[in-house]
């Protein structure tokens, strides 16, 4: 069992640093993420703290229960919204997973601009679909003509748009469906946290490591071209960084001047997705 006392905000737990009851040392209390095994997740609240909590849930089908000294509360709050509940539907994952004979994930493919993310996403998606199974495409350029096109290229707005994209992957997720987002995605603590929303193994980052010099020489939208003009501000890899991943589940790299073509590398990450069990119920 955990012990919450009180919650700082953005603070993630897992259940793996903890022993049974040892205290969670907390502090002025706003929310905490609870990242958690598919088993009960029992959770004490101390009344004299008159605390809230929100679970998210980002396990397997699992039930899990809040109580505080007196009685069961679940008085949710969620960021800027307050008194929500989360409703249980009695058809889960694992049976939508059943009907299309596939487990959900997200395949999370990131590069710099001219890498081939897109590229790879079609091709992969193309090549799943002659399999018989269900995917879905988010692509970062095409998100922003709807869901996000209130959003600019500032900084914070470049945060948002990869967490709403985050949070759009991890619904096709839950629904059953390989969920592929072909996302510039800079910086890893974005993309970290779309990775907390999902079960341990369902996100599957892709790192098309490709070359700055060959992503410019290529320069499919001419985006480049205009960053070295100075006509585009914070284009990332020239005056923004990109934050290569550490720990990705593959890398796709430039070997020379030899690529493979996206045909080949769909079918490596196909093969990752059968050595993985996704492409069975």
């Amino acid at each position: 069992m955990v012990v919450l006392k009180s919650v700082r905000p953005a603070i993630s737990c897992s259940s793996f640093g903890f022993d049974g009851d040892q205290l969670v040392p907390l502090h002025k209390v706003s929310f905490v993420n609870l990242t958690l095994p598919a088993s009960l997740l029992s959770v004490r609240l101390s009344s004299r703290n008159n605390a809230k909590l929100s679970l998210v849930q980002a396990t397997k089908e699992s039930s899990t229960a809040s109580t505080n000294d007196s009685a069961a509360v679940f008085s949710a709050t969620n960021g800027k919204a307050t008194n929500i509940v989360w409703h249980k539907s009695s058809v889960g994952k694992v049976h939508r997973q059943e009907v299309l004979q596939q487990k959900g994930c997200v395949i999370w493919i990131t590069g710099l601009s001219g890498s081939g993310k897109s590229t790879l996403a079609c091709a992969l998606c193309q090549a799943l679909y002659s399999r018989g199974k269900l995917a879905y495409i988010l692509d970062g350029d095409n998100v922003r003509h709807g869901l996000n096109r209130d959003l600019s290229f500032k900084a914070e707005d470049r945060a948002e748009n990869i967490r709403r994209i985050g949070e759009v992957a991890k619904l096709f997720a839950d629904a059953g469906i390989i969920c592929i987002a072909s996302v510039l995605s800079p910086y890893r603590k974005d993309r970290y946290a779309c990775r907390s929303l999902l079960p341990e193994g369902d996100f599957i980052e892709v790192f098309m490591n490709v070359p700055l010099q060959i992503c410019e020489v290529r320069d499919p939208k001419g985006l480049y071209k205009l960053a070295r003009a100075g006509k585009i501000n914070g284009f990332t890899g020239i005056d923004d960084p990109y934050e290569p991943p550490l720990n990705c589940e593959l890398e796709l790299p430039q070997k020379g001047n030899n690529c493979a073509s996206p045909c080949e590398m769909a079918e490596i990450v196909i093969s990752y997705l059968e050595e993985k069990g996704y492409l069975q119920a």
